[in-house]
């Protein structure tokens, strides 16, 4: 397939692509833009950001702000009341959450519950434990990991977004991103389908605790800088921002035995495509992804405006995108 046909193929099948960034060996081989976005704008990523959360626990580890994964989340929110006969949540680690291996009462996303609420934070630890007890069963979560965001902020008295901006963005030479508040569920709802170019933005409670499951608003161009910084084991430009230590302990592949995802791998807020090629990807919902391949020394992102049905973006990624760019290397569309 030539590039032109590539194109035509994307604009077809796979529409709601608005940015694509390649790079080899840290050289960009190929970017091309559709839905009149330019290089720079920002996209919602969806649940891609919940490995961006990851980076920043790991970061507020490095420092000393965090212990470590195996503390214990309520040791954050000394003045949280527990429910009368809930007993398990008192055992919940920061690891429970980055593996999804967290307990929760009911079934589902508590959306409207966490969100319509005052504090985003207290909502999801109401929801966390449950009498089923820590079984270590994969459960798939996006609204209640707001609870990463409190103890980034409890552990590092900044908002996510500030410590972001300084310990992450900023040495990668991302553009600096502000909260963004949404104060009915029809805005909230907007920002979520909005198809048209963002600001580099991230949703946040009336706190100013931004969304750990989703919300960052952020181009392909620098997801891409986010790929390079864990292909490189945490240094950029001879600066180690994030441990090497942690980048190998969040990419340890876990196998899931249960539900859905049975047989997937999922590392710390990360999904593990394949762990003996070592390739590995950030996914959010619409199709957004960063992909890293690094035995190739390949990283792909994605950016997508939301559509709720989209097809596999690895196969896409692996049969379609990389075997056409490579035999047009270089390429700037």
């Amino acid at each position: 397939m030539d590039l032109e046909k590539l194109h035509e193929y994307i604009q077809k099948k796979w529409s709601n692509i608005c940015q694509i960034e390649v790079l080899q060996d840290g050289d960009e081989i190929y970017h091309a833009e559709w839905n009149n976005f330019v290089q720079e704008d920002c996209v919602h990523i969806a649940s891609a950001t919940k490995s961006i959360i990851s980076l920043l626990i790991g970061i507020a580890i490095d420092h000393r702000m965090i212990g470590n994964v195996n503390d214990r989340v309520l040791s954050y929110f000394p003045q949280y009341s527990v429910k009368r006969g809930e007993k398990t949540i008192s055992d919940v680690t920061i690891k429970h959450l980055l593996t999804m291996r967290a307990p929760y009462k009911g079934h589902g996303e508590p959306w409207t519950k966490v969100c319509g609420s005052d504090d985003w934070t207290k909502a999801s630890l109401d929801f966390l434990g449950g009498k089923a007890g820590i079984s270590d069963k994969f459960d798939y979560k996006t609204v209640c990991l707001h609870i990463l965001s409190g103890i980034l902020s409890k552990a590092t008295g900044m908002k996510t977004v500030d410590f972001a901006n300084e310990y992450l963005f900023h040495p990668l030479g991302i553009v600096k991103h502000e909260n963004f508040y949404t104060t009915t569920a029809q805005e909230h709802k907007l920002f979520i389908t909005d198809k048209t170019p963002r600001k580099p933005v991230w949703l946040s409670d009336l706190h100013g605790l931004a969304t750990a499951g989703y919300g960052l608003c952020i181009s392909a161009l620098d997801m891409t800088k986010i790929a390079q910084l864990c292909l490189k084991e945490g240094e950029i430009n001879r600066f180690q921002v994030i441990s090497s230590q942690w980048i190998d302990e969040m990419l340890s592949p876990r196998l899931v035995e249960h539900g859905f995802f049975t047989g997937s791998f999922y590392g710390y807020l990360w999904w593990i495509i394949h762990p003996e090629k070592k390739i590995y990807a950030a996914i959010g919902d619409s199709g957004n992804i960063i992909y890293i391949d690094s035995i190739k020394r390949i990283t792909v992102a994605i950016s997508s405006y939301f559509q709720p049905t989209v097809h596999d973006r690895i196969g896409f990624i692996e049969n379609v995108l990389l075997p056409a760019i490579q035999k047009y290397p270089r390429h700037l569309a």
